[in-house]
């Protein structure tokens, strides 16, 4: 498989601290909602900024209360976002389980089950010794994989791809680098993050956190909301995809991923690297700029990486950035960190089906340099393709291109 036509997207499904399904967390996305509220799951006393994009954990039919007990939060919101993409691809059966014994995963996290490992210390330290070994085996990332194997139904080879905030999106190219190699034949992709004290106070101490709004790509910008979630997408080959007789829902046209060394937080100023990103995106796609109708951007609201992304986003549509609308859905659900790039591609995806562009919200002073192309209510998508980008620490820089069925 080599050709760029050759990926496909049959389903997704998502849980976010808007809602436990695509459809509930789109509808308020629209809206212009934000879930920016107090967090109570983790403790944050004595934290500079205790408020962020929490969300609600979905009820988990069928599983009892004791094996309900010993997931993780990190799989608890995994989970039923991968059943409702599997539901949506039509690969569950009637029990809700895989009709595939064998499914490749491409997984993307970073703290994993972190909470786990979190209480196991906390227990330590008090001197409490019950379900430490429990507690310490069941917060890395190949738990949740035995997890979601174990609750859907499935097994086979599994990726994790722990790349800081560009994870999700490297999840995906993964994917479709398996596919297009011939390795497999349909793939089930995912990232989740789940809220836990060492990163949201690791942030805090940082002092990259908003505690007002988070405002993206704003001149008043001061740092990010931290959030949770997962997202997944079940993607195939076309010839497979249609061998089964599955509804195509979107395409993956291109992908693009740089790296770069200038530091190991701050992205690089000028913006190159991700403009290469996105480029070798389009050059995949055999798109040209002017073809892209929605960008989901990174857009943390932080002082560096908002120049950065609009400083590239400038030369990329440099014939005409007023006609590619541009958001940061962060500013809704907050920095889901290892989940960001799934969720956003499911954003970018459901951009494609219904012609709806989700707005930028809390940017009432924009930055000049993309004052004229930030999503406004009402927007409506006009062209044949959709861009997501993500940048993480470490100097990584992932594009994504999509395409309609």
């Amino acid at each position: 498989m080599n050709s760029r036509e050759d990926v496909v997207i049959t389903g997704w499904g998502c849980v976010s601290p808007l809602g436990d399904d695509v459809a509930t967390t789109w509808v308020s996305l629209l809206r212009g909602d934000s879930a920016r509220g107090e967090i109570t799951c983790i403790p944050v006393e004595g934290c500079r900024v205790t408020n962020g994009a929490q969300a609600t954990l979905p009820e988990l039919t069928g599983v009892s209360k004791k094996e309900i007990s010993r997931l993780s939060r990190a799989s608890r919101l995994a989970i039923p976002a991968a059943r409702e993409a599997m539901a949506d691809a039509g690969i569950l059966n009637s029990k809700g389980l895989s009709v595939f014994s064998r499914l490749e995963l491409s997984i993307s996290t970073t703290a994993c089950g972190m909470e786990h490992g979190e209480s196991f210390l906390h227990d330590i330290w008090s001197r409490n010794p019950r379900h430490l070994a429990s507690k310490i085996s069941r917060y890395p990332a190949h738990q949740q994989i035995g997890d979601l194997q174990q609750h859907l139904g499935f097994s086979g080879p599994s990726m994790i791809v722990s790349n800081a905030c560009a994870s999700g999106a490297n999840a995906i190219g993964h994917a479709a680098d398996i596919l297009r190699a011939g390795f497999a034949d349909i793939v089930l992709v995912g990232g989740y993050e789940a809220l836990c004290e060492l990163v949201f106070c690791g942030f805090d101490s940082l002092q990259a956190l908003d505690p007002h709004l988070c405002k993206p790509f704003d001149l008043h910008r001061r740092g990010l909301m931290l959030g949770e979630g997962a997202a997944f997408l079940v993607m195939e080959t076309s010839a497979h995809a249609n061998k089964r007789g599955a509804k195509i829902k979107g395409r993956l046209a291109g992908y693009g991923h740089t790296t770069d060394t200038h530091h190991i937080t701050q992205p690089d100023p000028t913006g190159a690297p991700l403009e290469k990103a996105i480029q070798r995106a389009l050059l995949q796609a055999g798109l040209k700029p002017s073809e892209i109708g929605y960008l989901n951007a990174h857009g943390t609201a932080t002082i560096f990486n908002d120049g950065a992304e609009a400083l590239a986003f400038a030369r990329v549509f440099s014939e005409g950035i007023g006609g590619v609308r541009i958001s940061s859905t962060k500013a809704a659900i907050g920095h889901t960190l290892g989940a960001a790039g799934t969720l956003e591609a499911v954003f970018a995806l459901e951009c494609l089906r219904t012609g709806d562009i989700p707005p930028q919200i809390n940017s009432t002073h924009p930055i000049p340099e993309l004052a004229t192309c930030l999503a406004q209510p009402g927007d409506k998508l006009t062209k044949p393709a959709v861009l997501s980008v993500n940048l993480g620490f470490g100097g990584s820089n992932a594009a994504l291109v999509f395409t309609a069925a």
